[in-house]
């Protein structure tokens, strides 16, 4: 089939969706079917054949990323030379409105992945004074309602959309990944010891390492501030954040402000293809974050065997059970004593990555492609053909 997938972000912005998206179309194109991407022009993109890219500026609340812009109609008429089958947008914004306009435009069916919780993230629009998290909630039920099938990451943002009021048919579907390039294995003792080097890493210093976008809604400050305690504990210890965004200025001022301003390494961002080097430098992968819908980084990092030690949110409580597969808090002063738990007991290390191995194997990036191929079949079988009318009636999966 010919996919029409619609996104605000790609690479080579580095994020949760653009990591979805490029293994959904790499795994859909091993499947046999064409994917066309339409996403927002970018200053350090390469240009490839199936990436459209779309008239853009960055976005004024938030530069580090782009909306789209008004499209000429033209566009439509390029587009249905495609001959699409099916449109998938991934944004409630500029693309995605664009893409409901092509599915309408061309008559073929929609459907929608809601990869963000927007009531987290109402603070970036007039520090949340212009749009209350009430408002985000009526927003996203209005754009999910207009699909003819909805995907989920994980059950919280099912449950979210359903308490929202969405009466589409709600599909779960978990982002896979492809475990490769995080295994230990892929990279040789000198080329992370250079790596560690360049970071300013000693070699008998172990790692507490945070990856993401540094956000606010990342919450990586509850890490900082109870590094001073990891510290008394555990002298040679260093927490390093790769990654960027508008909260690392506000972070490195913390880390000042506590004297620890030596022990927490700021890497920026990095390459999608040097992700993978980058979990090697931990010895324990932590994170405070409650707004994830699903928690990729966490599924890297099981993959990467790093002990993960993650704020309890709905959203992972299935992915890092407490105890198995990992360790969570629910206080943030909780986070010191389950870090030095780890970084002193070599044992109890390989225990929790062990167990955590073992309970990722069904999200590969190739089950991720063939569970959304089986959506798109039924909603395409569903789809009322020119002069008739049905009514879409999907499973629903948890």
């Amino acid at each position: 089939m010919n996919i029409g997938i619609f996104t605000d972000t790609f690479f080579p912005q580095i994020n949760g969706v653009a990591t979805s998206i490029h293994l959904l179309e790499r795994e859909l194109t091993a499947l046999g079917h064409n994917v066309y991407i339409f996403t927002t022009t970018d200053p350090k993109a390469t240009p490839q054949a199936n990436i459209f890219r779309m008239p853009s500026m960055p976005f004024v609340f938030l530069p580090t990323h782009r909306v789209g812009l008004v499209y000429p109609p033209k566009v439509l008429l390029k587009i249905r030379k495609l001959k699409l089958d099916i449109v998938h947008t991934h944004t409630e914004f500029p693309l995605g409105i664009f893409g409901k306009v092509v599915s309408e435009f061309l008559k073929v069916p929609l459907v929608h992945t809601y990869h963000t919780m927007y009531e987290d993230y109402v603070h970036y629009v007039a520090r949340g004074h212009l749009i209350t998290p009430k408002m985000a909630q009526q927003f996203s039920r209005f754009f999910c309602n207009r699909a003819r099938a909805v995907i989920a990451p994980a059950d919280k943002a099912r449950d979210s959309l359903l308490s929202y009021g969405v009466e589409r048919p709600i599909r779960v579907i978990p982002t896979g990944i492809d475990f490769a390039p995080f295994a230990p294995g892929q990279y040789c003792a000198n080329e992370i010891g250079n790596l560690r080097q360049d970071l300013g890493i000693l070699p008998d210093e172990q790692v507490l390492l945070s990856l993401g976008r540094v956000a606010k809604e990342k919450s990586m400050d509850v890490a900082i501030r109870q590094m001073p305690k990891i510290l008394e504990k555990l002298p040679n210890v260093k927490m390093v954040i790769v990654g960027d965004g508008p909260a690392r200025s506000e972070l490195e001022q913390l880390a000042k402000s506590l004297g620890i301003a030596d022990r927490v390494v700021f890497a920026g961002a990095r390459p999608w293809a040097e992700i993978g080097k980058y979990y090697q430098l931990g010895d324990v992968f932590i994170s405070a974050s409650t707004s994830e819908t699903q928690g990729l980084t966490y599924v890297e990092a099981m993959a990467a065997h790093l002990p993960i030690i993650a704020k309890f949110d709905k959203s992972i409580e299935a992915l890092v059970r407490h105890g198995e597969t990992g360790y969570t808090f629910k206080q943030d002063d909780e986070l010191a004593g389950l870090a030095a738990n780890l970084l002193t007991n070599p044992t109890e290390k390989e225990r929790i990555v062990t167990q955590a191995m073992t309970s990722i194997t069904h999200l590969s990036s190739k089950q991720f492609g063939q569970n959304v191929e089986e959506l798109y079949n039924e909603v395409i079988s569903a789809y009322p053909k020119p002069g008739k009318s049905r009514t879409v009636r999907l499973k629903t999966h948890r």
